[in-house]
């Protein structure tokens, strides 16, 4: 995907502290100038792009197929669904969740399924920064054809190119269907091709005390006692932890996926324990899960809920602050993904910009420095009004590109034509 040269004139920009008005300049994907002024007016403000650390993005189809019914449930509809599904399946699928999640300011996303070689075209066609993570479990519990740990260690090695903006790597579903040996099997992978771990992790009491009943050990617990914690794992939901096992996950800097929505969705009947998280520097990154589990890739909607839940459930309106939230869409993001700078504005960092208008009916800012909690706390997706991903121009003027609207109605229509009843 070619950059563009971009220049970004008298906008108020986000320097990782606040906003400070100033100009930018962008080139070969990054940002390779700011030039900061002491004074200016401006109602537009440049935020980094939103970094989604938990999807399943070729499920998009699977919106309103998996509602109102419990985890273990869920997950019965989701292996039958997925034992059906074929190339153009997935493919079109994925495209129609890009453009959702593109539509939504969200630049990166971390993906966790089986096939991602079909993904992976789907996200080079797109143009979207991706990790995707393809999915390893035991034989016994999988529709893959073949065997998933090397269905992963040939996706790495096949699909790994330079100066690419997509990253494979490995993923391993969860200890309620993985054996040690795929555990131990993922984590060796994971560390001689130096990728990211994404798996699910203590999403719900039955893992947990399931894991405790057969190997008289939590989750966390039992991840560490084998050596797999470590900070290229990312882990999602983690709702159910007791305290020694969050001073595991911070010792091994284990990277924390919050997916509040969908948590709340599938009622898995607790919230994770964000303050205790963050008072250990575990770094916690936002994701919106699936659109089969929350109905929706809108990461700010996410981010919203998950603080107003830590509110709430701690009867203490200041805990978590929108500073804090959106560092977690941002700058944490990109720490979990392992790309340098990612997540921030700074010279040399990658150019994944969102321009927000302040003037937007959902945020209405007459003050830079209440932006942040406009963002949080208030602000519509639909008051983006450019995105930029590698230093490409996805969304101008409020709207994605034709170019990429072309693709996803093309999708749009494959899947309305073959699965409309």
């Amino acid at each position: 995907m070619k950059s563009d040269h971009i220049i970004l004139n008298d906008l108020n920009i986000f320097d990782g502290n606040g906003f400070k008005f100033g100009d930018m300049e962008i080139e070969n994907g990054v940002i390779r100038s700011l030039d900061f002024k002491d004074q200016g007016n401006s109602n537009l403000y440049v935020i980094p792009g939103l970094i989604n650390t938990h999807a399943h993005v070729a499920m998009s189809r699977f919106r309103g197929l998996l509602d109102d019914v419990n985890l273990e449930g869920f997950l019965q509809k989701t292996f039958k669904l997925d034992a059906n599904r074929d190339r153009d399946d997935l493919f079109h699928s994925t495209v129609c969740g890009i453009y959702e999640m593109m539509n939504n300011g969200i630049t990166s996303f971390f993906d966790l399924y089986y096939d991602e070689d079909i993904i992976y075209e789907a996200c080079e066609m797109m143009g979207i920064r991706s990790f995707l993570s393809w999915v390893a479990l035991d034989r016994e519990f999988t529709t893959q054809k073949g065997e998933p740990l090397d269905n992963a260690q040939n996706f790495i090695r096949d699909h790994r190119k330079k100066d690419s903006i997509i990253y494979p790597s490995v993923g391993v579903q969860g200890v309620y269907v993985a054996s040690e040996e795929t555990l131990l099997g993922a984590n060796d992978i994971s560390k001689r091709e130096k990728t990211m771990l994404h798996m699910h992790l203590s999403e719900t009491r039955k893992e947990v005390y399931d894991l405790l009943k057969s190997k008289k050990k939590r989750p966390v617990e039992y991840l560490n006692d084998l050596g797999i914690l470590s900070n290229r794992m990312t882990a999602a939901h983690c709702v159910w932890l007791n305290g020694h096992e969050i001073d595991m996950l911070s010792k091994s800097h284990v990277n924390v996926s919050w997916n509040s929505t969908s948590n709340q969705k599938l009622g898995t009947g607790g919230i994770p324990p964000i303050p205790e998280l963050e008072e250990k520097n575990v770094n916690i990154s936002i994701g919106t899960d699936s659109n089969g589990s929350n109905n929706g890739l809108n990461i700010l909607e996410t981010a919203k809920m998950g603080s107003l839940s830590i509110k709430n459930q701690r009867w203490d309106a200041s805990r978590i602050e929108a500073s804090e939230t959106f560092k977690m869409l941002t700058e944490n993001g990109g720490i979990a993904s392992g790309v340098p700078d990612l997540g921030r504005i700074r010279i040399g960092a990658p150019a994944d910009l969102n321009i927000v208008d302040g003037n937007h009916y959902s945020v209405q800012c007459l003050n830079p420095e209440d932006m942040v909690n406009q963002i949080i706390y208030s602000m519509n997706p639909a008051a983006i009004r450019e995105t930029i991903i590698a230093g490409k121009i996805i969304k101008k003027d409020g709207k994605v590109t034709d170019s990429i609207t072309d693709k996803y109605e093309t999708s749009l229509k494959y899947l309305r034509n073959r699965f409309r009843v």
